[in-house]
């Protein structure tokens, strides 16, 4: 970025027609949002001020900080690191390198297990409820923070997911509910001999071959642990499926987040564990198969 052409903005609009612009050179996705984020960042502000802001000077820290976030940016590191937060149903979680990034279509995930335990049990029913792969804690956190009376585990093999997880769950206020172990998959809970009612997981599913064919945002900068899914992209999923009936209550709910082409065979597995009576499959917005839910039903 030409220092003296960055140092000479007057004022926010400026350097907001600057940064979008050196961001579209760079062929970032949605230069003048992405533009206007960092510069928010910087300057500690929401959006209503931000625009109200426009013709107001903007010194050379400011602008210095600007320069540095926008950089990182035209190489491509997501700006959610950059920003150091994500939205995710209605919360921001801190995020880093260590975890990978929320996307949208696990919120489809969150809006399936609140809908089909609701068909399940009563509102009020205390439940247990295990998550493997707790990454930034979304999943965990956001079903804490709806269902206040739901005691719940999440498992990770990464200390540095579950460090940022515990900071997300201090924010949100849940802590208190939430157990989190370091730990290899199913392992951990079989270890207990604990069962529980629902049991939830976002694991890594692409393909070992085409984690390196992953655009270079995603390559680049996100864990390739929680993106590996082993040779066919099905490990995670084949371990918890053969580990239900040990896992689950009479009563229980199974709810996965899936790749691309991967629902059915995943369906199959939930039904070949011999724990699953029942099994729905939800596409995400764009007509993808994405969220599978088991039902076990042995009263």
């Amino acid at each position: 970025m030409p220092a003296h052409k960055m140092n000479s903005m007057n004022n926010v609009r400026e350097a907001l027609l600057w940064a979008s612009s050196f961001l579209g050179e760079a062929g970032t996705k949605d230069p003048r949002f992405e533009a206007e984020l960092i510069i928010r960042h910087v300057l500690r502000m929401n959006r209503a001020s931000f625009l109200a802001s426009m013709p107001d000077p903007i010194n050379d820290e400011e602008i210095a900080s600007i320069r540095v976030l926008l950089e990182r940016r035209a190489a491509h590191e997501p700006i959610q690191y950059i920003l150091g937060e994500q939205n995710f149903y209605g919360r921001d979680f801190i995020v880093a390198p260590g975890v990978l990034i929320p996307r949208p279509e696990t919120e489809l995930l969150i809006e399936q297990v609140l809908l089909h335990s609701q068909r399940i049990w009563s509102a009020e029913q205390p439940l247990s409820i295990v998550d493997f792969g707790t990454g930034s804690g979304a999943i965990t956190l956001t079903l804490a923070a709806e269902k206040p009376n739901w005691q719940l585990a999440t498992v990770d093999i990464s200390l540095d997911a579950i460090a940022i997880a515990k900071k997300n769950a201090e924010r949100l206020d849940v802590a208190e509910r939430v157990r989190f172990i370091q730990g290899d998959l199913v392992e951990p809970i079989l270890d207990t001999g604990e069962r529980v009612d629902i049991l939830v997981s976002n694991p890594p599913y692409i393909p070992s071959t085409d984690v390196d064919e992953l655009d270079k945002e995603v390559l680049g900068y996100e864990p390739r642990l929680a993106l590996d899914g082993g040779t066919d992209g099905y490990i995670f999923y084949r371990r918890i499926c053969e580990a239900l009936p040990r896992l689950l209550a009479p009563t229980a709910l199974v709810a996965f987040e899936v790749g691309i082409y991967q629902a059915e065979a995943v369906a199959q597995l939930m039904k070949e564990s011999g724990a699953i009576d029942e099994v729905f499959i939800y596409p995400d917005l764009a007509g993808i198969d994405r969220i599978i839910v088991g039902y076990r039903l042995h009263n």
